[in-house]
């Protein structure tokens, strides 16, 4: 019930027209009895009995408007049918684009430990294939089981009208036909979990696979990897034929119990005939409405297999539907106006993922203007460090104040909002080199995206593409190379002119010129700006105005270059190194 609640939720703004479908659905499947009644009364009128003869000769025109009603009705029925599957169609695509809209709602607005969890793969089945089940649900599984339950209904009804007697005969397979059906349900319906799960694995296979294509060919991984992904894809095809397998096994119960009702007709209808219980017409209209009662027992079995599909692909949707994020802004958020100062402040800051901790007692400020370098080992926690700043993730002790004010507490557009963020792992979008600039300012004019570009170092280069800023980026920038990626991704942070800077050793790819003029560009931006930028070359830190080393996820050293290196630490060890 809960689910049949769910679609009616999301069904807001076509709901009339869905009823509308469902009584048009009950209409035409209570119209099929029209013409079997109409031709009981003929054949009895006029083609057998003891005054046929006479009511044919002088009813002719009774008999020619029964045809011409039969004809008049079987069109309407059609009508009527091609009129519901109009709205049932309708009805299902609006739902499944609002449904999708919400599910991509919720996937932009989760915090970053939902991806840490969910794979790529499985997110695109959901809003994919899953959702594609739920227009089904509409679509068919809903409208045929309400034909199959008021087309037998309905015939048992105008039967026990007719002969009660024969009714119960034909009537009498039905709970054979419930308890293979109920016992095929139970057998099949973890096997669409299963097939579920399987798909999922499959899409994230090949998505990583097409996304890392080229780190594949540069390994010469290919067989590998198709050897990889074949066993995904046969894992989903066992899984199919399990399904499939199940279905089959129950189907001959299924069909030989439907057809044997044609052999109850006959045999039974053929005594009461031969008794005179029922006349010829009215064992003509048992035999014309065999299929009335044979063909919902049919479709009963394939009304359950595609529900147990259904279900399991709902199930999923419903966690991503209702799935809210962890880092959200309070009710009570702290209202900011105007431009943010820069000040950044750790206090007593712990972090860590699950029971695994990264960082511990972290404290340390930077005042607006202030350059901050943060240098250590890998896994040291820098970039765990760095997120925590915009609320990426959040801080399972301590605080990280932002303008004196606890980040938790302020509104998450005004807190990243003002601050910009280029990292070492960049995404470019397959939009022009203008338009991946001007990401986080759409309304940037031209000359300020150059400025911009110019002060990353991008402007060289960009010139030199096929069609300077409007040049079509690949996906994922491909066709740069990673320093230019990279200064493409610092000139989107520059954009939004943040008043807190976040670098995620966003130099590494460029060469050592470059990376001279991008730091003389940085410290002439037109606007004021905190930078706190992850190094790894001493050229890069030895500048900054302080200088934090972690180890461990904690504070192993802090100061400027030269007081650092004038200890014996990790900062001059990389020092002796790089000089």
């Amino acid at each position: 019930m809960f689910l049949l609640r769910w679609l009616w939720k999301n069904m807001k703004g076509d709901r009339l027209i869905y009823c509308t479908a469902l009584c048009m659905t009950v209409v035409c499947q209570a119209m099929h009895l029209i013409a079997p009644n109409i031709t009981r009364q003929i054949i009895d009128t006029f083609l057998v009995g003891e005054e046929a003869a006479e009511n044919l000769r002088n009813g002719t025109d009774k008999l020619l408007l029964m045809l011409a009603a039969m004809i008049g009705f079987t069109l309407l029925r059609c009508v009527v049918q091609y009129s519901s599957n109009m709205c049932y169609e309708r009805t299902s695509q609006g739902l499944i684009y609002r449904v999708r809209k919400v599910l991509f709602d919720n996937i932009e607005k989760q915090d970053a430990g939902f991806y840490d969890t969910h794979r790529t793969g499985d997110v695109m089945t959901v809003v994919t294939g899953d959702l594609e089940m739920v227009r089904h649900s509409i679509a068919w599984i809903i409208k045929t089981t309400l034909e199959c339950v008021v087309l037998y209904t309905a015939t048992m009804v105008f039967f026990f009208t007719i002969d009660w007697l024969m009714a119960l005969c034909m009537m009498a397979l039905t709970p054979f036909i419930l308890l293979i059906t109920k016992g095929f349900r139970r057998a099949v319906g973890p096997f669409y979990v299963d097939l579920r799960e399987k798909l999922s694995a499959m899409n994230t296979a090949a998505e990583e696979n097409i996304s890392g294509n080229r780190v594949v060919k540069a390994f010469a991984r290919e067989d590998f990897e198709i050897e990889k992904f074949d066993k995904c894809n046969k894992a989903y095809n066992e899984a199919n034929k399990k399904a499939a397998f199940t279905w089959l096994k129950y189907f001959p119960a299924l069909e030989i119990t439907a057809q044997s009702l044609s052999v109850v007709c006959v045999l039974f209808g053929g005594i009461f005939v031969a008794w005179g219980r029922m006349t010829f017409g009215e064992y003509a209209t048992f035999a014309g409405l065999v299929w009335t009662l044979s063909n919902p027992m049919r479709t009963l079995g394939n009304i359950v297999n595609d529900y147990q599909r259904f279900t399991a692909s709902a199930h999923k949707i419903i966690e991503l539907y209702y799935g809210r994020p962890f880092i959200v802004e309070r009710e009570d958020a702290v209202d900011v106006p105007g431009r943010l100062k820069g000040k950044v402040e750790f206090r007593d800051v712990s972090f860590g993922y699950g029971n695994t901790e990264i960082l511990h007692d972290i404290s340390f400020t930077a005042e607006p203007g202030e350059t901050i370098a943060i240098m250590g080992a890998t896994g040291s926690g820098k970039t765990s460090l760095i997120n925590l700043i915009p609320r990426i993730y959040d801080v399972t002790a301590g605080q990280v104040l932002v303008d004196g004010h606890d980040v938790r507490k302020m509104k998450l557009k005004q807190l990243r909002g003002g601050i910009g963020i280029a990292t070492q792992d960049v995404l470019l979008y397959s939009d022009t080199i203008e338009g991946n600039i001007s990401f986080g300012n759409i309304d940037l004019p031209e000359d300020e995206v150059i400025k911009y570009a110019k002060a990353a170092d991008a402007h060289g280069f960009i010139e030199k593409t096929s069609d300077g800023y409007d040049t079509i980026i690949g996906e994922r920038g491909v066709g740069l190379s990673g320093g230019q990626k990279q200064r493409i991704s610092l000139a989107r942070a520059l954009a939004v002119k943040p008043s807190v800077l976040i670098l995620d050793d966003t130099t590494s790819a460029v060469d050592l010129e470059t990376e001279r003029n991008i730091r003389e560009a940085l410290s002439n931006l037109d606007f004021p700006c905190t930078k706190i930028m992850i190094a790894q070359r001493i050229t890069t830190a030895r500048s900054a105005d302080r200088i934090i080393v972690l180890k461990d996820g904690t504070i192993a050293e802090m100061g400027t270059h030269e007081e650092l290196i004038r200890q014996n630490g990790y900062y001059r060890e990389v020092y002796e190194l790089q000089k």
